[in-house]
């Protein structure tokens, strides 16, 4: 495809990229236009996520075989990374039980660090990041500690894992060669999006765009409660032209706060399911796929790491620019995917376990956006 195609065909889909997937109307009258006021500051990507694990000896072995690289390695921390230029993506400290601790962000420019630090009452700190770096810590309103970071020094490239190159059709750009994609780690690339459950859906979806300049490329609803509002938001950084990720972070309403899953990059469908073999032999649980899915457009296969933190590898996601306006679907289980196996209860969180339960009597009773009805409509949800 020329340079001239793809843009007429990158202009041509502008209006139509939410067609047969979303309500004809778009946002309805006086509902969530999914655009900030006056931001802060717009930040430009996801830095890395922080965790905490009490054995990183085996928390290496998992990232080995998952495909990340190790940026550096302390006797209480452990930094991972793709191979693209740029910062880790993952840092995992050493602490007494394994939990998501929060999401790093990375701010245009060193000058928006005082002027986020200005707005919200806080201060620019020194961050331990191989390299350097400064940063400004805030909470986000469901609780998550969230740090907006700007680096001294990136970290260099890595040779990548090379694409197959692929026959289609009438179009052969292999001959008298054979494929045979190695059984090896889908290398990992970089960061792509973290997903957080939270029981303040509203207050925290107008955090991040008003604190952090994101912008929201699909709302989900509940059936039968449009009027009430989203209950779920893909969001992306908002980088003007320039197209980035379809979702660098999405939320959804739930009974509780926390960590869903997280998304690595890796070259193409063959290192997915190259990758996932690799994974399967050494006895890792698959969570879900492969499939593709529908918001975002991924190519996904879902994995538990051995303290049960799922983290999936991606490959040809979407990118939109800020042209884009917010799509609009109901929420629902058939809506995860193009094809695919069906999304499975693991994937769903739908097993129910005593922290789940008690999650939701707290959140019943708690001073949030949870309710009898908000509740009965993400179960049917789960189930459509």
């Amino acid at each position: 495809m020329s340079e001239t195609h793809a843009e007429a065909v990158g202009a041509s889909d502008l209006g139509t990229a939410h067609q047969d997937l979303h309500s004809e109307q778009g946002a309805l009258r006086g509902e969530h236009s999914g655009r900030p006021r006056n931001p802060v500051i717009k930040v430009t990507d996801l830095a890395w996520l922080e965790f905490q694990k009490p054995d990183l000896d085996r928390a290496e072995v998992f990232a080995h075989d998952f495909g990340f690289a190790i940026a550096a390695r302390t006797p209480d921390a452990l930094w991972l990374r793709g191979t693209f230029a740029g910062s880790p993506c993952v840092v995992i400290r050493k602490g007494r039980t394994s939990r998501f601790i929060g999401p790093a962000f990375r701010a245009a420019e060193r000058a928006d660090l005082g002027r986020l630090a200005r707005a919200t009452g806080t201060e620019v700190r020194d961050v331990d990041l191989p390299g350097g770096g400064r940063a400004v810590h805030l909470l986000d309103p469901s609780g998550f500690p969230v740090r907006v970071v700007h680096y001294n020094e990136d970290l260099q490239a890595l040779p990548e894992q090379q694409p197959l190159l692929l026959n289609f059709g009438t179009d052969h750009r292999r001959t008298n060669v054979t494929q045979r994609p190695p059984r090896e780690p889908a290398r990992i690339q970089r960061l792509g999006h973290v997903v957080l459950e939270t029981r303040v859906f509203a207050r925290a979806l107008d955090w991040y765009l008003d604190t952090l300049g994101m912008i929201v490329s699909d709302f989900l609803f509940l059936d039968g409660q449009r009027e009430r509002g989203p209950t779920m938001a893909f969001i992306r950084c908002d980088r003007g032209s320039l197209a980035v990720d379809h979702h660098t972070l999405a939320m959804h309403l739930g009974p509780g706060n926390g960590y869903v899953h997280s998304a690595y990059q890796v070259t193409d469908l063959d290192a997915i399911a190259a990758g996932g073999e690799y994974l399967n032999e050494r006895g890792y649980k698959r969570s879900w796929g492969v499939g593709r899915h529908i918001l975002g457009s991924q190519l996904f296969d879902y994995w538990r790491d051995p303290d049960r933190l799922m983290v999936e590898h991606f490959a040809d996601g979407d990118l939109f620019s800020h042209d884009l306006e917010p799509g609009w679907a109901p929420m629902s289980t058939s809506g995860l995917a193009q094809w695919g196996p069906p999304a499975t209860r693991d994937f769903l969180g739908a097993s129910p376990s005593p922290a789940r339960i008690r999650d939701v009597i707290q959140a019943l009773r708690g001073d949030n956006e949870m309710d009898p009805a908000r509740l009965l409509g993400l179960l049917k949800a789960a189930n459509s």
